[in-house]
């Protein structure tokens, strides 16, 4: 059975009585094989005599290989273990923490343990709220077509999409000193010259998963995690809107427009928990807050996990627990094969040289852990493993239908550029602008008595002789006169209305208008 994942294999690596023999079978890029196997090493330095019997072969390479779909049916063969750092929803690949957290030595990456704690640091070095308001990239965009896809999103003079997306040359850094590339500086992501940072921080998987996905949630900053399809062997335990904030990968460019306008929307103020965000957030995601949470927040969450979690000594006890229950599930007694020789700490080191030699010894397990590994906690059972899995996808579901709704609305927008700027139709149209505005301009609709008060003029010319006796009598003096002989002297009743004189008086003195 081992055998069979012999093919993509870079070593064998083979545990009897707490001591490691290890077949080289294949190159692997870089050092990835090295750091691996001195981290393996460190386990068994950490936990001396605990770690069971055991024989697995290890791929070095990003993607996983085991397809699920092979091994499955009534004339299924038997699976080949074969162990990796990433897999996906069709492989069955065994997930390992992979070689930089003991360090990389070609990109000048430090072990993660030295790391983590300068990456803290980093932090507190800049507020968010002093941040820059955009989301920031940095990588190599020429592993995968997805990555070029992203460099679209860069600001442009025709197109703002509140990303700043940069190419990393790593043969340029490493002939510079990695002088820009100093990870614990990410977070303000400049040593040259004092920057802000950005408040949003962008993973997007290469041509698999990402190494910089521990780097960049451990940023404080609110992490957009453009879709990925693969996971490491923590990953899958982070839920959206707790501790990243889910991208679209159809339409990434205006999906981390909407993360970041929504993000920098809320900075500043709590935000009633009757939106449709903060239901989103308490019903599917208990943020243990009491109001709803903020872009720093889920930053905050991500770093905090990120510190707390990914701590080595849980890092050990993961792989401790791996390989235990993995030896577990052998049906046959290792034994040392013929190609395969003893390896040891002492070993490794003293044949590395320059930096993977000081990464060795800054990472080199001091003592053994006398306490032990913590406790494994029970397994999902099928049913609450369907329900976190219901939970997450409904909570991405939920931001996508905003993300959604809110390119729909930018698109009517823009097929309407009349409707686009209340402010120009408004000053282009008075007449609709203001009611108040309306109708001081259009006195003969505004108000009976304010317009009686003010044109008795278009009053008259407005109604004419059909409209009301009594007004058309007492607007028209001279038609009265004419229609009602009683009124014998014109003179006499001319004196006794002044009101005639004085437009204003009369409709003063006929309260009945």
């Amino acid at each position: 059975m081992l055998d069979r994942a012999r093919a993509t294999a870079n070593f064998r690596l083979v545990v009897l009585r707490g001591r490691a023999y290890i077949e080289r079978i294949a190159p692997a890029f870089q050092t990835r094989d090295l750091f691996t196997i001195w981290g393996i090493l460190q386990l068994l330095r950490r936990y001396p005599g605990r770690v069971p019997d055991l024989d697995l072969m290890f791929d070095c390479v990003d993607w996983p290989v085991v397809h699920a779909d092979e091994y499955q049916g009534d004339n299924a063969t038997a699976m080949p273990p074969l162990f990796r750092y990433c897999g996906d929803n069709e492989t069955l690949d065994v997930v390992f923490p992979d070689w930089s957290f003991w360090g990389w030595a070609e990109i000048n990456i430090k072990p993660w343990d030295a790391l983590q704690k300068d990456l803290n640091e980093g932090n507190k070095r800049v507020r968010w709220i002093d941040r820059e308001p955009y989301a920031y990239w940095k990588g190599n965009p020429d592993v995968a077509a997805i990555r070029q896809e992203l460099v679209k999103c860069n600001v442009s003079s025709k197109q703002e999409w509140n990303a700043r997306i940069f190419k990393q040359d790593w043969i340029k850094e490493s002939k510079a000193g990695y002088k820009k590339s100093n990870l614990a500086s990410q977070c303000t992501h400049s040593i040259e010259v004092v920057m802000m940072g950005d408040r949003y921080k962008i993973y997007i998987e290469g041509s698999a998963w990402s190494v910089s996905e521990k780097y960049i949630l451990a940023c404080d900053s609110m992490t957009l995690v453009i879709k990925p399809k693969y996971y490491d062997f923590f990953s899958r335990v982070l839920m959206p809107t707790q501790h990243y904030w889910p991208v679209r990968d159809d339409n990434k460019c205006g999906s981390i427009k909407y993360a970041v306008d929504w993000g920098n929307s809320h900075k500043k103020k709590k935000i009633s928990c009757h939106s449709t965000f903060c239901m989103l957030i308490t019903c599917f995601s208990h943020l243990p807050f009491k109001n709803c949470s903020q872009a720093q927040q889920i930053g905050k969450k991500a770093s905090k996990f990120i510190q707390q979690e990914l701590s080595m000594d849980y890092i050990y006890d993961y792989m401790f627990h791996l390989l235990t229950e993995y030896a577990k599930l052998l049906r046959f007694k290792p034994t040392k094969p013929p190609e395969a020789v003893e390896v040891c700490p002492e070993s490794l080191a003293c044949q590395a040289i320059g930096r993977e030699k000081k990464f060795m010894q800054d990472s080199m397990v001091k003592s053994a852990n006398v306490a032990g590994p913590c406790n494994l906690p029970p397994p999902f059972s099928p049913e609450e493993y369907k329900k976190l899995q219901q939970r997450k996808e409904k909570s991405i579901k939920q931001v996508e239908t905003l993300d959604q709704n809110a390119s729909k609305l930018e698109e009517r927008n823009a097929s309407k550029p009349e409707d686009s700027n209340p402010g120009e139709r408004n000053a282009s149209k008075p007449e609709d602008s203001n009611p108040g505005e309306r109708n001081a301009s259009k006195p003969k609709d505004s108000n009976p008595e304010e317009r009686n008060a003010s044109k008795p003029e278009e009053r008259n010319a407005s109604k004419p002789e059909d409209s009301n006796p009594e007004e058309r009598n007492a607007s028209k003096p001279e038609e009265r006169n004419a229609s009602k002989p009683e009124d014998s002297n014109p003179e006499e009743r001319n004196a006794s209305k002044p009101e005639d004189s004085n437009p204003e008086e009369r409709n003063a003195s006929k309260p009945k208008e």
